[in-house]
This record gives structure tokens, C-alpha cells and sequence, in this order.
């Protein structure tokens, strides 16, 4: 079995961090951004639940949900995006 290395670069690596990842070279990209996806689900319900449960108004909660796409901006790559972007060798 062979193990590809992948280089995250460091914009990425600063940019997961900030959601307690740190990707190792043995690390899929797939993994890590799966992983990252659900976190960012994760904190859409809660937003989500927070306007239906009437602590957030409407402009409260738009505000949030954009702040959250823009927070989790490695997500506007799509995997294969992240596969090349970290340079696998296999």
C-alpha cells in the first residue's frame, strides 16, 4: 500500500487552523475537507436553530450565514481543487 504525502499550503493550513484542524502530509485532502464541511453544517443549524427558536431576527441571522461562507472559505474548492492545490505524490 502505497501512502501519498500531500504539501497543504501554508494560506490553508492558517486557514484550518482557526477550526483546530492540522492536516498531516499522510492527511487526504478528502478527509480534511469532509471534515471541515460538516463543522461548517454544523454551525448553520445552529444558526439556523437560533432564528427559529426567535433569538435571531432575519438581518441577524443573513449576516451570519454570510459570515460563516466567508469563515469557511476553503470550502468554495471543490476536492479536486484541494488535490491538486496540495500537490499529491503518489
Amino acid at each position: 500500500m502505497t501512502v501519498t504525502s500531500w504539501t497543504y499550503p501554508p494560506e490553508l493550513v492558517e486557514a484550518l487552523e482557526r477550526f483546530g484542524m492540522r492536516p498531516r502530509p499522510d492527511t487526504p485532502p478528502a478527509l480534511v475537507r469532509g471534515a471541515l464541511h460538516d463543522l461548517y453544517r454544523y454551525e448553520l443549524r445552529r444558526v439556523r436553530d437560533q432564528l427559529r427558536a426567535g433569538a435571531l431576527h432575519r438581518p441577524a441571522y443573513l449576516e451570519r450565514v454570510v459570515a460563516l461562507r466567508k469563515q469557511y472559505w476553503p470550502l468554495t474548492l471543490q476536492l479536486p481543487a484541494w488535490e491538486r492545490i496540495c500537490r499529491g505524490d503518489g
